[in-house]
């Protein structure tokens, strides 16, 4: 790994000592009173009309970028309320002093202006689309998960677990930052309010970190450049549920946020607080049966499954710019994140010979099961950003993270609903406490025809579980442990990477190539048969976005990247828990990670009135995860993570938008794509062979109505889709919202009806089934529906500022 940071450190030097540069500089200001203008907006066109430079002023008003000798290009300087100014320049050799650039501002106060345009909902850069997020009004007073179930290629099912073209192993970015953990879990700690645009990032480069097979989100939070305050609230309310579910306990649904911040001179300082309480009813109607020397062992079930789930924390972050080439920011975060699954299940057991279908016995029993899951997380990060000029500048990231993670599942058998009579009582109770450390420096030069970047990244985490199943003794109140199931499980992780990427422009042709070297290490130990398993990778992970302007606003695109889903101490952990009556989960110390090839092509097009997108994509996947189930014994399945042989996907994703009257914008997304998983488990003893086609909608219908108020209607839908030993059926959740909005834009206030169903019974629920030869269990989970919200939303500034929070990494993934 030295080696190759040598080399490429070398390459750097290499090149930045034979590089030309010539650059233009200037300052934007206010032509009344000479106050230089802040973030005004900077585009350098060559002649055949195509943008070559977007850049925006600093502080003081000023900018530079750099162009090739004797240049021509057109300059183009706009600022919001003021008459945008375009200059032809010919750039010469060394430095272009365009001076001091006036604009002069509209007539009319602010107050007068109305707005008859709004921005598009989706732009495109080279290798993402940008969606806004406030488009989506269904999401207020939530998170950033209801945001992303409205996107195109993205799905999220009852549980809140996020599909990205179809698989849940997908990184998230806030502001441009990695996170490590799962991603239901930190984007459901995001509040909506607090998003400004969500990137979606199909074919990343080398810059990025490797993980995720399905791609990248960053989310992008409100962001405003001027000095001063900024108070930003939002408080939720759920009304009672409109059905019943016969649930032990009613569900509870309110949310609150805040954040406030203070700019002045060098000083960036912003605050944070947020609680969310998302509970949600439902149940669930199940059968399974085993086939174990010829005796059919069949147990349909049905009864509670509901949730109790509710995460607060606190942010404070300070950033403070020393001078126009230095800037130091920290950041902290505490918070938690607590989750209850009831499942009080009645089962009816019954036993027959599965030779001529005699009833052998039979009998009932009521499981009363409780799930209970905790995470507290404390972050610290530092981060300096150096400029060494205005073409060149190096950043260095530093992040520790502490998660005490804990829980335990009560799985009771009684002879009875009511009855105190036990069958059976086991706990699995657990604490997971972690450390975590991320060190990153990146370097990035500018030069005449395009960017290189360079950089190198250590992550390293460490685990000290400790994982106990107990059996209580009938007739007393003790429990002993059952030393097969139980044990304590250390796991390290360390993670080398280094990469190199260089992306320009040549006219109509736009090109971003790079090469990412990761060497990782992971560890395992078991105390209760002290085994120990090692795993040592060196990969690489090409990849290369192509985009050339066919048309006059029309685009094709192509790209490729390579990418690896890892693996988390929950997939390795060998030693069962009782999740529940029917079922023992466990983990495969020696699992694989996922390594995936990801190719697509595609155009892109801007249009008056909206925009489209289509995207055609092939993905290969070598070891695929899968949680395959077996027989443990008549009664109980062995729910195991194991891999599954190779994987294929192809198909093709759009979006297209469009105003179809000035008070009426339509949204229209989806994804179809056939998924085969063809391969062998349990040591070659089962065959894998499934295939099916997939395809998922998501629509938007917008109405601006008099009076400032405003009414939304959404739709998502998921089929029905392939699994390694079966399948999982269509999901659907209709969305309708109306908003409004006071005259100074301060106040809003919203009524939202999620889940509607309207007594159809079609609505938010999931039948999941999985068979083999020797059983078969289906089970279909009906969740709450119609659920009605009230939301109020106060912003003290009418524009909003970046909020660069820091985020929870890996904990949460371990959750």
């Amino acid at each position: 790994m030295i080696r190759i940071i040598s080399v490429i450190l070398f390459l750097i030097v290499c090149v930045d000592s034979y590089a030309q540069i010539n650059e233009v500089l200037g300052i934007v200001a206010d032509s009344a009173d000479n106050k230089s203008l802040s973030a005004a907006t900077v585009l350098v066109k060559n002649k055949s009309g195509i943008i070559i430079k977007s850049l925006t002023t600093e502080k003081d008003g000023k900018f530079s970028f750099t162009l090739n000798s004797k240049a021509d290009v057109d300059i183009i300087v706009s600022f919001v309320q003021y008459n945008a100014k375009e200059i032809a320049v010919v750039v010469k050799e060394g430095n272009n002093n365009l001076g001091t650039i006036f604009l002069t501002a509209k007539a009319g106060s602010l107050a007068e202006v109305v707005i008859k345009g709004k921005k598009l909902p989706v732009a495109f850069k080279i290798d993402r689309q940008v969606f806004q997020a406030n488009q989506f009004t269904n999401a207020t007073g939530g998170t950033a998960t209801d945001i992303l179930r409205n996107l195109p290629s993205i799905s999220v099912n009852g549980q809140g677990d996020i599909s990205f073209r179809g698989s849940t192993s997908f990184l998230v970015l806030i502001n441009g930052k990695p996170t490590q953990g799962e991603p239901s879990f930190v984007l459901s700690q995001l509040p909506a309010g607090a998003i400004e645009n969500i990137e979606v990032i199909t074919s990343p480069g080398a810059a990025f970190d490797a993980d995720g097979k399905a791609g990248i989100i960053n989310i992008i939070t409100k962001n405003n450049i001027q000095d001063g305050f900024l108070i930003q609230a939002n408080v939720m309310g759920g009304l009672p549920p409109l059905q019943d579910y016969n649930n032990g306990r009613t569900p509870q649904r309110y949310s609150f946020d805040v954040t406030a911040g203070f700019r002045k001179n060098k000083w960036d300082v912003t605050a944070g607080l947020n609680y969310l309480r998302n509970d949600i009813a439902g149940n669930r109607d199940g059968d399974v049966f085993t086939i174990i020397n010829n005796v059919k062992t069949a147990f349909p079930s049905y009864g509670e499954r509901s949730f109790k789930r509710y995460n607060y924390g606190g942010r404070f972050a300070v950033t403070y710019e020393a001078d126009k080439n230095n800037t130091v920011s920290v950041g902290f975060y505490r918070g938690k994140k607590y989750q209850s699954r009831i499942a009080d299940i009645l089962y009816n057991n019954r036993k027959q010979d599965n030779s001529n279908g005699n009833l052998l016995s039979s009998f009932s029993y009521f499981n009363s099961n409780d799930q209970q899951r905790s995470g507290v997380f404390t972050l610290a990060n530092a981060d300096y950003l150096h400029r060494f000029s205005n073409t060149s500048r190096i950043s260095f990231s530093a992040l520790y993270e502490r998660a005490n993670l804990s829980g335990i599942t009560y799985n009771r058998n009684l002879r009875s609903q009511n009855s105190t009579d036990t069958i059976q009582y086991t706990e699995n109770p657990y604490s997971n406490p972690l450390d975590a450390y991320r060190l990153k420096a990146d370097y990035t030069k500018q030069f005449n025809k395009g960017t290189l970047q360079a950089g190198y990244q250590f992550r390293y985490d460490a685990q000290d579980g400790s994982f106990f199943y107990n059996v209580k003794i009938l007739g007393t109140n003790q429990f002993v442990s059952d030393p097969q199931f139980t044990s304590n499980v250390k796991a390290t992780n360390y993670i080398q990477a280094a990469y190199i990427q260089y992306s320009g422009a040549i006219n109509k042709f736009n090109y971003n190539a790079g090469l990412r070297v990761e060497q990782s290490e992971r560890n395992l130990s078991f105390t209760a048969n002290n085994d120990k398993e090692k795993l040592s990778l060196l990969n690489l992970f090409p990849s290369i976005q192509l985009r050339y302007k066919a048309w006059d606003r029309g685009v094709v695109k192509a790209g490729y990247s390579r990418r690896i889903k890892r693996t988390n101490n929950y997939e390795l952990n060998p030693f069962p828990e009782r999740e529940h009556s029917e079922t023992l989960e466990q983990g495969d110390p020696q699992l694989l990670p996922e390594f995936i090839g990801n190719y697509e092509a595609g155009v892109e097009e801007n249009f008056k009135k909206g925009s489209f997108f289509a995207t055609f994509y092939y993905q290969r996947t070598t070891n695929p995860i899968q949680r395959v189930n077996k027989i443990f014994n008549d009664t109980i399945l062995n729910r195991v993570f194991t891999n599954a042989g190779g994987a294929t996907q192809i198909g093709v994703e759009t979006n297209f938008t469009y105003t179809i009257t000035p008070w009426w914008n339509t949204v229209v997304g989806g994804n179809i794509y056939k998924y085969s998983i063809k391969g062998t488990l349990f040591n070659n003893t089962v065959a894998v062979s499934n295939s099916s086609w997939v395809y998922s909608i998501n629509s938007t219908q917008s109405f601006t109505l008099p009076k400032n108020w405003s009414m939304q209607w959404s739709v998502n839908y998921l089929s029905l889709r392939a699994t390694a030993q079966g399948e999982d059926s269509y999901f659907l959740t209709p969305h309708f919202s109306l908003k409004k909005t006071t005259v100074d834009k301060r106040w809003s206030f919203q009524l939202q009806w999620l889940n509607m169903d309207g007594g159809l019974n079609s609505s938010n629920r999931q039948r999941i089934t999985t068979r083999g030869a020797d059983f078969f269990t289906t089970t279909n989970y009906i969740y709450e529906t119609d659920q009605l919200q009230l939301s109020v939303n106060f912003n003290l500034s009418k524009k909003n500022r970046k909020v660069t929070l820091p985020q929870s990494e890996i904990g949460e993934k371990e959750f």
